[in-house]
């Protein structure tokens, strides 16, 4: 029979195992990024209007867990960049619509390397990073409740 985890000791923390790995996770992505000119939230933002263009600010925000106040900074200097426009509704112009420009789209094909080379940096094999992410989505949809 093995003694129970001592629940106060630092490396017993989900929390703190979770937070140290994320500040990794963002420093191996920098010097990638730095490549294509782009933030860590900024390439996340990329990778969602990639996925899905010509979406509202609130459901680009709801996409990436972030709220406006962090958000709308993040799309006025992608904005800048020439990377996309923020542009009202039409139809409701309470909307704010956000659609990558020619430059944005031609983004992806220099950023098309970054995922292989962070799963090469994790020293996992494919399946083990899919049951992570698995495993870490799980546990963001239990926090969420």
């Amino acid at each position: 029979m093995t003694a129970p985890e001592n629940p106060l000791l630092l490396d017993n923390q989900l929390c703190f195992a979770l937070y140290s790995a994320s500040l990794l996770m963002t420093k191996l992505y920098k010097p990638l990024l730095d490549e294509i000119g782009l933030t860590y939230p900024q390439y996340l933002a990329m990778l969602a209007l990639w996925e899905e263009d010509g979406v509202t600010v609130s459901a680009l925000g709801a996409r990436l867990h972030l709220d406006s106040g962090t958000l709308t900074p993040l799309l006025k200097r992608l904005e800048k960049a020439g990377l996309l426009t923020r542009e009202r509704n039409e139809e409701d112009e309470r909307q704010v619509l956000v659609r990558l420009t020619q430059e944005g789209r031609a983004l992806k094909k220099r950023a098309a390397d970054i995922p292989r080379k962070i799963v090469a940096a994790t020293g996992a094999n494919l399946p083990e990073i899919i049951n992570l992410r698995k495993r870490l989505k799980k546990l963001r949809a239990n926090l969420a409740k």
